[in-house]
């Protein structure tokens, strides 16, 4: 057996041993080198009450090399792609080290939910809407978290049911009001939804953007 699976073997042992973090990992085709790790979204933040999956793949020069990771769990964070999952987390490029372990990287991943970066974005669009609107911000990353995390939702309520309808504004972090407001005018609300989340139009940003220049984006 070479070094690499002792060392992922004993990580993924480790882990399965430990009771109290409520992360585990398991193995992807039987491949100890393909992983899905799960954990809870922090107490306290838009995510709690979800459980949150990340792809890993493990490197041939593991431990001297970063693993691999992506959230397959969809994520509403300024410092996680919200199309693709991928991260920005300084442990996972240059600030790696072999000391680091699987749950240490997972425990890293669940602390970046608690405290986003949103000056070192991943998904910029999300990061602008983090640092013009925290309020909205949030009520998006619960919303997201409820449809895709099974999270309870704002007030507790319950999850939306597999297979049930998602709420796109609430998606995309708008106001009903504004989406409406710009349909009335004879435009299709998909087009108007995505418009208006490409214009950051939430919150006090709104007041730099006149309905002109809203107009003008909905005709190209």
């Amino acid at each position: 057996m070479d070094a690499r699976l002792r060392r992922v073997n004993k990580e993924i042992a480790d882990c399965k041993n430990d009771k109290t973090s409520h992360i585990s990992i398991d193995l992807v085709d039987n491949s100890p080198f393909h992983l899905r790790g799960s954990f809870d979204g922090p107490e306290g933040t838009p995510y709690e009450g979800g459980r949150f999956e990340v792809d890993i793949v493990i490197p041939d020069s593991y431990p001297f090399q970063p693993v691999k990771m992506r959230f397959i769990t969809r994520v509403y964070h300024p410092n996680v792609s919200s199309a693709s999952g991928a991260i920005c987390l300084d442990i996972l490029k240059d600030a790696w080290s072999p000391v680091l372990t699987l749950k240490s990287t997972l425990i890293s991943l669940q602390s970046l939910l608690c405290s986003p970066e949103p000056r070192d974005p991943q998904d910029a669009e999300v990061a602008k809407h983090y640092m013009t609107s925290k309020e909205s911000f949030e009520d998006t990353a619960r919303y997201w978290t409820q449809i895709y995390a099974g999270g309870p939702g704002k007030d507790g309520k319950s999850a939306v049911q597999k297979g049930g309808v998602k709420d796109e504004i609430a998606m995309a972090g708008l106001n009903k009001a504004h989406v409406d407001q710009f349909e009335a005018l004879g435009f299709d609300r998909s087009k108007v939804i995505d418009v208006l989340r490409r214009m950051n139009y939430r919150g006090a940003n709104i007041a730099n953007i006149n309905d002109d220049r809203v107009v003008e984006e909905l005709l190209k």
